[in-house]
Parts: structure tokens; C-alpha cells; sequence
């Protein structure tokens, strides 16, 4: 099964796939023994800044390394490819899935833009994500420039876009009010295009309306945020408690929160066969 198919499978038992940034080594550890535990597909997620840390083939290497020995059926996505260059590196080292983020360019432009990654990952058959609206990013103020159920049906046609992440109130990082999505406009959204429709920023909806979102079309729930803080308040924890120097004993203690955070977030989309 492919990432495309993946999706559409998705659609059709109303699920979704969790889809998880990964930063290190530990952080993939994380992340496949969670899905492990719960017998959940993967879907192993890179951005720019992962790939300059690790390195396009390093990271690739440790994901596709640890889907095989974790033995998982997963796939490696690029998360917010911010330009055309970084999708094509990342088709050529083997993604499964890619996506071009023009979401703050004028709509022309980013229907522009995308439909040319689009035409460049067809001979791969790879997945093709876009976005649409505003979801702030880190730093940025939350609110306005939700997706409307028009421009996505218009966007989705114009380009050929497979999968489409939507503004409907969430963002991404942490949220300085408490969020809430626009369920109905998403339903519309749904009703108004058959394209996978994708959640960011879900670290800290609470879990009743991410469920909520997912019945009326979400299929791809995008973890980060939560993935990092679990991690790096857990290290803190056993950093202040200790004198160890050796990172290879610390390091693991700092492993199963996310372990266990992870194992409810993959609960919460459906996906988990253990219950």
C-alpha cells in the first residue's frame, strides 16, 4: 500500500494515520515502539530543518532502517517543503510522500507552485500535499485566513493535489488560547472535494475534536510539537537528578514519555489494532 492509498483507505473507514516528526535517534525510537505497541502504521515526517540537521540521507537511512526492524508498515513524508528544489532532493532520495507549503503566497501562486511539484512527483507516484489558508506557524498570531469550502474545490482542480492540510483553527506550536476547530466549515470543505484532507497542529486539541474532525473528513493528523516537549522536559527531569555523563544511559529515560504519549495519540486517530 502506498501513501495515496493509504489515504483513500483512511476516507473510506472514516480513520486517520498520525503523522510523527522525528529529530533524532531518539525521537524515532520513540515513535516506532510506540506503533509497535500499538500495531499502528507510521507515517515518519522530515522538515527542512531535520534534513539539515541529520542530513536527506542520513534521515531517510535511520526511517527506512527502523520501519524495517521495528517491523511496521510506515512511509517517509516531507513535512513543509518550503521550495520546489528541497521537493525534488527529497523525490529523488526516495520520499514516499512530499509537501510543497506556498500557503503564504498569493492563492494564484501557490496553485502555481504546487501543481509544478505535482507534475514533478507523477513519475515517482508518490503523494503530493499542499496548503491552504493560514495555519500559523511557530511565532506567528493565531486566527483568520480560514480554508472555505469554494477556493478548496477550486484548488484542489487547478493543481491535482492529492492530499490538502486546511485552516480551520489550528496551528502550529502552542496554542495561547485554548483552540477550537470550525467542524462545520470542515465539513463543507469535505463535501466540497474528494482530496485527503489533512490536520496541523494538532499538539493540544484536545482529543474529542480531533475524533470529531476526523468524522467529518480529516484522514491526516500531523504530531510535532508534543513530540519535542515530551522528550525535552523528560531530559530535563533526568538531568537535574542526576550526575551521568554517559548521554547513551540518559538519553533512553527521555524515550518513554513520548512512548506513551504517543501510544494515546494513536488511540485518539483509529489506527491502533491494539485497543
Amino acid at each position: 500500500m502506498n501513501v495515496k492509498e493509504l489515504l483513500k483507505k483512511c476516507q473510506r473507514d472514516r480513520t486517520a494515520v498520525l503523522a510523527t516528526n522525528f529529530y533524532n535517534f531518539e525521537t524515532l525510537t520513540a515513535v516506532m515502539q510506540a506503533a509497535q505497541r500499538m500495531q499502528a502504521p507510521v507515517l515518519l515526517q522530515l522538515t527542512r530543518s531535520s534534513i539539515n540537521y541529520m542530513g536527506l540521507e542520513q534521515a531517510v537511512g535511520m526511517g527506512r532502517r527502523a520501519i524495517a526492524d521495528y517491523g511496521v508498515e510506515g512511509w517517509i513524508h516531507l513535512d513543509h517543503g518550503g521550495s520546489v528544489e528541497l521537493v525534488e532532493r527529497c523525490l529523488d532520495a526516495g520520499f514516499d510522500s512530499v509537501m510543497i507549503d506556498a500557503s503564504e503566497r498569493p492563492f494564484d501562486e501557490n496553485v502555481s507552485t504546487t501543481r509544478r511539484v505535482v507534475e514533478l512527483a507523477r513519475p515517482y507516484g508518490v503523494n503530493v500535499e499542499a496548503e491552504l489558508g493560514y495555519v500559523a506557524k511557530l511565532g506567528q498570531a493565531q486566527g483568520g485566513g480560514f480554508t472555505t469550502p469554494e477556493e478548496a474545490a477550486r484548488f484542489v482542480e487547478a493543481t491535482g493535489v492529492d492530499a490538502l492540510a486546511v485552516a480551520i483553527g489550528s496551528a502550529h506550536g502552542f496554542y495561547k488560547q485554548a483552540p477550537r476547530l470550525d467542524i462545520e466549515r470542515l465539513a463543507q470543505i469535505h463535501a466540497a472535494t474528494d482530496a485527503a484532507l489533512v490536520l496541523h497542529g494538532s499538539s493540544g486539541i484536545p482529543h474529542d475534536m480531533v475524533r470529531e474532525a476526523i468524522a467529518n473528513g480529516i484522514v491526516k493528523v500531523n504530531l510535532a510539537t508534543e513530540i519535542k516537549d515530551n522528550f525535552m522536559r523528560a531530559l530535563k527531569g533526568v538531568l537535574l537528578e542526576s550526575e551521568e555523563i554517559d548521554l547513551r544511559k540518559v538519553f533512553p529515560k527521555a524515550v518513554a514519555p513520548v512512548v506513551e504519549l504517543l501510544c494515546e495519540k494513536y488511540r485518539m486517530v483509529g489506527s491502533s489494532k491494539v485497543k
